[in-house]
């Protein structure tokens, strides 16, 4: 299962990267002669509603969906992390502070909250994204801050101390290793969910305007044909599920390593 994960995440990484090499027609061409074509060797996923290649959208709108993804996790390590380190290291009354920011942004609705975050910054796919990694900064903090409390009663922690060590130095030489493991397995699982966050605002038009093609887009697209094509969603809908499950498969993977370890 590990190396199909990995496969099917290789496939999707060149997809992102090269996908604008890669699409068999022009995703935002529309010709309404063939709207809502059934599969074929010239659209091997039909068309859309446009007109437009089912199949070369979704191999376009690739790219946007993980790289959004991917920006949402990086706001959420950022602002997760270094607080979940510094709440173990400079007193009860930051740790305190640190652990009510955090409680509050939990109990903020993902999706809600990107809408405010989009109404007032504007409805772009940035914005948004800043606004769910605020959302996976408490994930981030809380992984971070359980992996590094142990650490900061170990005895060889206590001995670098006891010779002088700055704080900065323990936690860059004895802490961060050990808790860096822990904070990628997290990465990979958030990742997944940030897959699903894009693909839910994408759907609902947030972030990313027609006619550029996202797989929330597309699957939005195909739902309201469904008397023409009522298979049509099943493909954006497979595509965004293989790769969550991949993910999800890879972290899961780690972690057993981990407590094998």
């Amino acid at each position: 299962m590990n190396r199909l994960a990995l496969a099917a995440l290789g496939v999707v990484g060149v997809l992102a990267v090269a996908g604008g090499y890669l699409t068999p027609h022009d995703p935002l061409h529309q010709d309404p002669e063939l709207a809502l074509r059934g599969l074929s060797w010239t659209h091997p996923l039909g068309t859309d509603y446009l007109g437009r290649d089912v199949l070369s959208r979704l191999i376009a709108g690739t790219g946007t969906t993980v790289v959004a993804a991917i920006e949402s996790v990086g706001v959420g390590l950022l602002l997760g992390v270094a607080p979940g380190l510094a709440s173990l290291w400079l007193g009860r009354g930051v740790e305190w502070v640190l652990l009510r920011a955090a409680d509050a942004l939990m109990t903020l609705p993902f999706i809600v909250f990107a809408v405010a975050v989009t109404g007032i910054l504007g409805n772009g796919l940035p914005q948004a994204m800043v606004a769910i990694g605020m959302l996976f900064a408490p994930l981030f903090f809380r992984v971070t801050r359980a992996a590094g409390l142990s650490l900061t009663r170990a005895q060889y922690v206590e001995a670098a101390a006891l010779f002088g060590a700055s704080r900065t130095r323990i936690l860059r030489t004895h802490v961060w290793g050990k808790v860096l493991p822990t904070v990628a397995v997290t990465a990979a699982q958030a990742t997944g969910g940030a897959l699903l966050a894009v693909s839910s605002l994408t759907f609902l038009g947030i972030g990313v305007q027609p006619p550029a093609p996202t797989w929330g887009g597309v699957l939005a697209s195909d739902l309201g044909f469904l008397a023409q094509q009522p298979w049509a969603p099943l493909i954006p809908a497979a595509l965004i599920a293989l790769t969550v499950a991949a993910l999800n498969t890879l972290a899961d993977d780690r972690n057993l390593n981990a407590a094998r370890g």
